[in-house]
């Protein structure tokens, strides 16, 4: 119910900002985009999902070659389109996932592991992205504003609840989570089943910390360099529309959206709460309020495109009846 009404409070603002700049200027800087130019500003996303995808596949181990990497990019698509659309905190698609490598003949002990180091790996990755982004903000803007500050001291939460995941998972996240369920009196039947397989999976997490440090080291840098090819977007999308731009601004819009966007998971896809703060971060790098809802409702129609290209995956994904390979381990 709580979800429903964020819905309805987001889909509120985002008529309100809309009405507020008028739906007639924002028409006329939309139309200044052709078929090429909104191509060429889909493009980037295919490199940086690819690079995601890049980067989980590195966690697999030996089975990443037995799933493929194009399978593991629509397996990806598919839960990524879930945890967007549904009001799961952006988790909802990762029991998905494994399900789907499971199919492929990856135990779902080895999957989960998998996805929740990717996860972890790549949200370490984002963290760095915002911090170059902000590093970047004070140095362009030469302030250092209240509302700057407020931003960084959100973001060193969010890296202090990065680091705490961290180090639970070095530790234990499956039984650490059963044990703090046990000492609350709550007794889940359906992880009491399964108290065996949850050790398994926290051996697995922290065997990948611990004797893979090379490999952790890549995939981080591949999803850093995954992030930092947004920018392409955010150039293209300024780019195109005509209002001036430099890379060093794109950087910092980008990792700053990114903020944005992450800080509003509780919005079902962010609605109005994304739009307005886009619009808000670009009229603060000195662009008008109707560059910034122009640019908010463009990256908006593309997430609505790559969600599609998501379900269509999902689709395909489900719809196969797939051989699964012999088990090594247990299922959760």
């Amino acid at each position: 119910m709580l979800k429903l009404v964020f819905l309805v409070l987001g889909l509120i603002a985002l008529v309100g900002i809309v009405w507020h700049i008028g739906f007639e200027p924002i028409l006329d800087a939309v139309s200044q985009l052709g078929i090429f130019p909104f191509l060429v500003i889909l493009l980037p996303m295919i490199l940086v999902y690819g690079l995601e995808a890049w980067g989980w596949r590195l966690t697999l181990g030996a089975y990443a070659e037995r799933v493929g990497f194009l399978r593991l990019f629509a397996i990806r698509m598919a839960g990524e389109t879930v945890n967007v659309t549904t009001p799961a905190a952006y988790v909802g698609g990762e029991p998905l996932k494994a399900y789907l490598l499971k199919r492929y003949g990856v135990p779902m002990v080895e999957g989960m592991a998998s996805v929740i180091t990717a996860k972890t790996t790549m949200t370490l990755a984002q963290v760095l992205f915002i911090l170059t982004g902000l590093g970047l903000a004070f140095w362009i803007m030469d302030a250092a504003s209240h509302y700057w500050m407020a931003m960084l001291v959100s973001l060193g939460l969010l890296a202090f609840g990065v680091g705490l995941f961290v180090m639970f998972q070095r530790y234990g996240l499956g039984m650490g989570c059963l044990t703090l369920l046990r000492a609350c009196g709550i007794r889940l039947a359906f992880l009491e089943k399964r108290e065996t397989q949850l050790q398994e999976m926290d051996r697995t997490i922290r065997g990948f910390y611990s004797e893979n440090r090379r490999t952790f080291y890549v995939a981080l840098g591949t999803f850093f360099l995954a992030w930092l090819c947004e920018t392409l977007e955010v150039y293209a999308i300024l780019y195109y529309l005509d209002v001036g731009v430099d890379v060093w601004t794109s950087i910092s819009i980008a990792a700053l959206t990114v903020f944005i966007k992450g800080g509003t998971f509780f919005i079902p896809g962010s609605l109005g709460a994304q739009e307005g703060g886009y619009t808000l971060l670009l009229i603060s790098f000195g662009y008008t309020e109707v560059t910034g809802i122009t640019f908010a409702l463009i990256r908006r129609m593309r997430e609505i495109l790559w969600i599609v290209i998501g379900l269509g995956c999902l689709l395909l994904l489900k719809g196969k009846d797939l051989p699964m390979a012999p088990e090594s381990s247990s299922s959760l």
